[in-house]
């Protein structure tokens, strides 16, 4: 098995960006009344990150691996380290996805890398998808993955030194992570990977301390934190990174800064501890 050759893969998915979905998005991210759970009409922009709602992995119940996952195999790799994470992504917005419209994504396995580190071995795999619509040809968002995949844990790891959170912030929101709002954001995505809601799994075989909140989640709530803050706001580009795990088991807070010239809002997640959890860039127009 060379996982390289997985490089250059690619599969398609159509999809339409309906108004359910946005819907039921407003109302998990706790949307103020009367926006909370309502259908907007055809033509409405499509809030930043939301497009994680279309195109879901529609794999028969009979494909789905230990983890909840696909089996690897088919479009990703068949990596075989049992532990997998979203390590991160970046985007461009060219243009503003609306509801109505017919989407398409192109998605490309772009590189396949492996690595040790301290707490084993680690394999990276970058993923590329551009969303075109309405059939045009050029994308109208364009998103890199980051997938890692690494070992189970064993007694003797050294745990990374965390990063303190920045004190300083314009914005902040704190979040009280439950079982529910993991359900509800991982039945959006038609995420069935068990980090997120099988509490005996997570525990007894992956070795956490509780449920993860899911790194896309916590991207969406930064994002989420910007719109409310700056409504107007035109992000050109995007990208976070995840730095360490966020379980349900403890409060959590989002923050931003905008930059001096107001062309960049740095925005992060931090843990009750003061850690933090993600680090984010948004560019604005």
């Amino acid at each position: 098995m060379n996982l390289q050759d997985w490089i250059g893969r690619s599969e398609t998915v159509d999809d339409i960006a309906t108004a359910t979905p946005y819907a039921a998005m407003s109302a998990t991210l706790d949307w103020p009344a009367p926006l909370a759970g309502q259908r907007p009409p055809k033509g409405t922009p499509l809030p930043y990150l939301w497009h994680w709602m279309y195109f879901l992995p529609m794999y028969a119940q009979s494909e789905i691996g230990a983890d909840g996952h696909a089996k690897r195999g088919s479009f990703l790799p068949p990596v075989p380290l049992p532990r997998r994470m979203w390590a991160g992504s970046d985007f461009t917005f060219h243009q503003p996805l609306r509801l109505g419209d017919s989407l398409r994504r192109k998605s490309t396995i772009m590189d396949v890398k492996e690595k040790s580190g301290r707490t084993g071995n680690l394999i990276f795999v970058k993923v590329r998808h551009e969303i075109s619509r309405n059939s045009e040809g050029h994308p109208a968002l364009t998103e890199h993955h980051n997938i890692v995949y690494r070992d189970a844990p064993k007694p003797d790891d050294v745990v990374p030194a965390p990063t303190a959170a920045p004190t300083a912030f314009a914005w902040e929101r704190h979040i009280v992570p439950d079982d529910v709002l993991l359900f509800r954001y991982s039945a959006l995505t038609f995420n069935g990977h068990r980090i997120h809601y099988d509490r005996k799994y997570v525990t007894e075989v992956e070795g956490y301390p509780g449920l993860i909140v899911h790194g896309p989640l916590i991207a969406t709530l930064l994002m989420d934190l910007l719109r409310s803050n700056k409504p107007d706001a035109v992000v050109r580009h995007f990208e976070f990174k995840a730095v360490r795990p966020t379980f349900d088991i403890h409060p959590f807070s989002v923050h931003g800064e905008p930059s001096a010239d107001g062309k960049t809002v740095r925005l992060w997640g931090r843990d009750h501890e003061g850690f933090l959890t993600m680090d984010a860039t948004a560019t604005l127009a």
